[in-house]
């Protein structure tokens, strides 16, 4: 059960006042919005997106079990920033 609360704790602090809780936010705000289906909807969303993120995951282990997790982190962070630079100078 450590394992489940470490998890738990790590993903419920990172998610507080991302862009996913503030859209969540503005959809529940809606008068004419049921709050049960926000609630449903955004739910299922960050389940389908957990169970991607724990596919890639096992796919990471599987075939780059060798090579530090921190790697691959830090590359998709840096491609993330990559992106959106260039998305910034396109806009621009």
């Amino acid at each position: 059960m450590t394992v489940f609360f470490t998890i738990f704790a790590t993903v419920f602090l990172a998610e507080l006042g991302d862009k996913t809780q503030l859209a969540t936010i503005l959809f529940a705000s809606d008068g004419g919005r049921s709050k049960l289906l926000v609630f449903f909807a955004a739910s299922a969303a960050l389940v389908a997106s957990t169970a991607a993120a724990t596919l890639a995951g096992a796919a990471v282990d599987r075939y780059f079990a060798d090579l530090p997790l921190k790697l691959f982190a830090g590359i998709g962070f840096a491609v993330i920033g990559v992106l959106m630079i260039a998305e910034h100078f396109r806009a621009a």
